[in-house]
C-alpha cells in the first residue's frame, strides 16, 4: 500500500512519476487483489480507496472545490468493460454509454460565477487543490464568460489541460536549439507549465483544454437548461457556454459498438492534437448516475479503459539498488536511453530480488519495455535470443549500500528487503527529509532531495529532529547554499560564502511550515502506513499531538479512519526515544502540534453518526461532512443499524432505500440545519419537512 502511495504523490503531487502508468496500474490492481481476497485488510488510507494525492500548493493558495473530484476506476480488457456493464445493470445495451479520449493531460475545475470566470483550481487531492487562475486565464480556448441563454449562477466545468503533441515537439526543438535539456512528455510539461509562479511563462506554452463534465451546480434565478439530464447533453450545454469540448464523444448502445469505437480510437491514439491513454465510458443518463452513486474514490458508473501499453527493446546495463525513507531495498534496472511513446526512459524499478528471478533477466541483457504514456516503462523480461553470452546475474546485496547494516526481512515472508538501521542510514534520513518538504507533507520550497542530501551530508542535520532549527549560520557550511563568488543585485553587495537566495527561501518556507496543520506535521513524521487519511482523522479526533502520543493503541484504532493496523503503527513509532525526540524539537522550534477548536461552533452532534445522501442546495458533499465534523458528530459513508439520521437531498439513490428499511430517521435540508444548530431534540418529532 504504502508502495502505491509514494507513486501516486509522485504522479500527483510532483508531476515527477518515477514508473510507467502500466506498472503503476498493475501495482494498484495487486493492491486490489489483495484487498478483495482479504477484506480485513482495507484500511480507509488505502490508495485505493482515495483519490490523487493529498500535497500542500508550492507557491499556490489552496482552495476546497465545492463539489469533490473523483478518479476513476480502471478497466484493461474487453472482458472488464462488459463486467462492469453488468455490474452497473446495463448489460443488455438498452442504455447509452457515452465514450470519449481520455486525455493525459492535468485535471481542472473552472468556476463560473454569474457567467464570469473566477476561479481554475487544479485537482489536488480530490478535495483541496491549487489556485491557478492566473495562469488558466492564459490559456486562449478558456472563455472569461459563458455564452447561451442558460448561464447558471455558479458552475464548476472540469476538464483537462493538455499540450498539443505538436506544440510539445516545436517547445523540444526550440530549447534543443538553445542547448537546453528536452521535456520528457506532454502530460508532465502541460502540469509544469500549468503551475509556473509567473504567468507570462505559462502564457508562452500554447496550452488548451478540453471539458467534459461538471461539479457544483447552482442555477439561481436562471432557467435551468433541459438538456442537463443526460451526460452527451452537458457536452452540448458546455459547448453552447463556449467551452471546448471533445468531438469524439460517443453515445453507444451495447458491446459491439463499445468494442468498436475502443479498437477505432486506439489505432488512431497518435493521430490526435493530443496524447490518450485510453478511453473513458460514462453512463448517459444523469439520473442513473446519482442511483448508481460513487466508492470513496470513484464513481461507480464511469470507468476509464486502458490502452494496452506499448513495448520497445533496450539493453539493461546494470540492475542497482535504492534506500527509500521507510528501509525499504528496491532493485531498479539501468537501461541504454530508449525513447517510448514520447518520453525518454532510462530506470524502471524492479520491486525486489523475486521479482528480478521471476523476470529472468541478467545484467547486459536486451529486455522488452512496455510504456503507457509515462516516463518509466515497466520491464516486462529479456529477449532471450539476443544473449551473446556476455550477459551475467545480478545479486541482491546483502549490506545496506548507504550504511553498511544488514538487510532483513521486517517479518518473515516479506518480499521486501529493509535496511534496519531508521535512525543512522544516511538515505533514510535523507529521504525522510526531503518528503518532509514535498506538498504532500509540510510542502517547503527547495527542499528537495539534493538540498536534503547536502544538509546531511554536511553535517549541519544529524536527522529530521534539527531541521526547524536551521539558521543562515548553519547554512553557511552548506557549499548548496552558500554563494561562490562577490555579487551585487538590486543594489545589496553580497559576498562569497554568504547564504544564497534558495537557502534564504528554504528557511523563510521552514518558518511558514511551523504554522502548517497539526495533520500536515503527523504526515511528516512518515509513521509507517500513516498518510494523508489517517493523519487527518488522528488530527480531528485527538486535537493535538500530546493526545496521540498519550492514547493507547485501543483509543487510536476507534478512530474513523485508523483502524488496528495503523494503530499498531503509531504506537510503536512513539515508543522509540529519538521519535519522541523529533516531536519534541519541533514543538519546542515552534512546529503547531495543536489544531484550535472554533469555540463558537457548538458541538450539537456529538457522539451522533449522520449519513448524507443525494445533492443539498445549500451544502456540498464536502461541506456537509464538514459541518458535521466540526459539531462532534461522525460523517459516515454508508447506512448501518448505528446511524442516528440520514439526510436525504434530491436524487438520493440506495441509502435513502436502506435508511427506510431499517427505520433510520431521515432528513430534509431543513430539518438537517435545525439539527446542525440546536442537535437531535429539534428534530425529535421526526423530520423532514417535505
Amino acid at each position: 500500500m504504502q508502495r502505491v502511495e509514494e507513486h501516486r504523490a509522485r504522479y500527483y503531487g510532483e508531476d515527477a512519476p518515477t514508473i510507467s502508468d502500466a506498472e503503476y496500474d498493475a501495482l494498484e490492481r495487486e493492491l486490489k487483489d489483495l484487498e478483495a481476497e482479504h477484506p480485513e485488510l482495507v484500511e480507509p488510507d488505502s490508495p485505493t480507496q482515495v483519490v490523487g494525492s493529498a500535497r500542500g500548493e508550492t507557491g499556490f493558495a489552496s482552495v476546497q472545490h465545492r463539489e469533490r473530484m473523483m478518479s476513476l476506476d480502471n478497466a484493461f480488457s474487453i472482458e472488464e468493460i462488459e463486467a462492469w456493464l453488468a455490474r452497473i445493470g446495463r448489460e443488455a445495451g438498452d442504455h447509452p454509454i457515452v465514450c470519449e479520449p481520455k486525455i493525459d493531460g492535468l485535471s481542472i475545475s473552472l468556476t463560473y460565477e454569474d457567467g464570469t470566470l473566477v476561479r481554475g483550481v487544479t485537482r489536488g487531492d480530490g478535495t483541496t487543490g491549487e489556485d491557478v487562475t492566473a495562469n488558466v486565464l492564459t490559456i486562449p480556448s478558456i472563455p472569461r464568460s459563458l455564452g447561451g441563454d442558460h448561464v447558471p449562477a455558479v458552475v464548476e466545468i472540469r476538464g483537462e489541460v493538455f499540450l498539443p503533441i505538436e506544440a510539445f515537439e516545436r517547445l523540444n526543438e526550440a530549447l534543443l536549439e538553445e542547448g537546453k535539456a528536452p521535456y520528457a512528455n506532454p502530460r508532465n510539461t502541460a502540469a509544469g507549465s500549468l503551475r509556473q509562479k509567473d504567468p507570462e511563462v505559462t502564457a508562452q506554452r500554447p496550452l488548451d483544454v478540453t471539458t467534459y463534465a461538471l461539479g457544483a451546480l447552482e442555477w439561481g434565478d436562471a432557467e435551468p437548461h433541459p438538456s442537463i439530464g443526460t451526460q452527451s447533453g452537458i457536452y452540448a450545454v458546455l459547448a453552447e457556454w463556449g467551452m471546448p469540448v471533445s468531438a469524439f464523444a460517443q453515445a453507444l448502445r451495447g458491446i459491439g459498438p463499445i468494442e468498436g469505437y475502443l479498437k477505432d480510437l486506439e489505432a488512431r491514439r497518435h493521430d490526435l492534437v493530443h496524447e490518450i491513454d485510453g478511453v473513458v465510458l460514462k453512463v448517459d443518463d444523469r439520473a442513473v448516475q446519482a442511483e448508481l452513486g460513487s466508492t470513496s474514490r470513484a464513481p461507480r458508473w464511469a470507468i476509464a479503459y486502458k490502452f494496452p501499453p506499448e513495448e520497445v527493446h533496450t539493453t539493461l546495463e546494470d540492475i542497482r539498488v535504492d534506500v527509500g525513507r521507510t528501509g525499504r531495498v528496491t532493485p531498479y534496472g539501468v537501461m541504454t536511453p530508449v525513447t517510448v511513446a514520447g518520453s525518454t526512459v532510462t530506470f524502471a524499478t524492479l520491486h525486489n530480488k523475486h521479482e528480478v528471478k521471476r523476470k529472468g533477466v541478467l545484467i547486459g541483457d536486451t529486455v522488452v519495455l512496455r510504456k503507457a504514456g509515462d516516463v518509466i516503462p515497466e520491464i516486462v523480461g529479456p529477449v532471450v535470443a539476443a544473449r551473446t553470452g556476455a550477459e551475467r546475474e545480478w545479486e541482491m546485496p546483502t549490506a545496506c549500500p548507504s550504511c553498511g547494516t544488514a538487510l532483513a526481512e521486517q517479518k518473515e515472508g516479506d518480499k521486501d528487503l529493509r535496511c534496519p538501521n531508521a535512525q543512522a542510514c544516511p538515505a533514510q534520513i535523507v529521504d525522510r527529509i526531503a518528503f518532509i518538504g514535498s506538498r504532500g507533507a509540510l510542502d517547503v520550497e527547495v527542499l528537495g532531495e539534493k538540498a536534503a542530501a547536502a544538509l546531511v551530508e554536511s553535517g549541519v542535520l544529524v536527522n529530521e529532529a534539527g531541521l526547524f532549527e536551521l539558521t543562515e549560520q548553519d547554512l553557511r557550511r552548506v557549499p548548496l547554499f552558500t554563494l561562490e563568488s562577490d555579487s551585487k543585485k538590486d543594489g545589496i553587495e553580497r559576498k562569497a560564502g554568504d547564504v544564497s537566495t534558495n537557502g534564504l527561501r528554504m528557511l523563510d518556507n521552514l518558518a511558514a511550515a511551523r504554522e502548517q496543520p497539526l495533520w500536515r506535521v503527523i504526515v511528516s513524521l512518515s509513521i509507517r502506513h500513516v498518510g494523508p487519511t489517517a493523519s487527518r482523522a488522528l488530527a480531528t479526533a485527538f486535537e493535538s499531538m500530546d493526545a496521540v502520543r498519550a492514547a493507547s493503541e485501543e483509543d487510536l484504532a476507534a478512530v474513523e479512519g485508523v483502524g488496528p493496523v495503523i494503530a499498531e503503527s503509531v504506537r510503536q513509532w512513539f515508543e522509540v526515544d529519538w521519535h519522541v525526540e523529533i516531536v519534541d524539537r519541533w514543538a519546542a522550534a515552534g512546529v503547531r502540534m495543536a489544531d484550535e477548536r472554533d469555540a463558537s461552533i457548538e458541538r450539537t452532534l456529538e457522539g451522533l453518526t449522520v449519513v448524507a445522501t443525494g445533492s443539498l442546495e445549500g451544502f456540498t458533499r464536502d461541506s456537509v461532512k464538514e459541518a458535521i465534523i466540526s459539531r462532534g458528530g461522525k460523517a459516515a459513508s454508508s447506512v448501518s443499524k448505528n446511524t442516528d439520521f440520514v439526510v436525504v437531498g434530491a436524487n438520493a439513490g440506495s441509502k435513502a432505500a436502506k435508511a427506510e428499511s431499517l427505520g433510520v430517521p431521515m432528513l430534509d435540508e431543513a430539518a438537517f440545519e435545525r439539527l446542525l444548530a440546536q442537535g437531535p431534540g429539534a428534530v425529535a418529532d421526526g423530520a423532514a419537512d417535505g
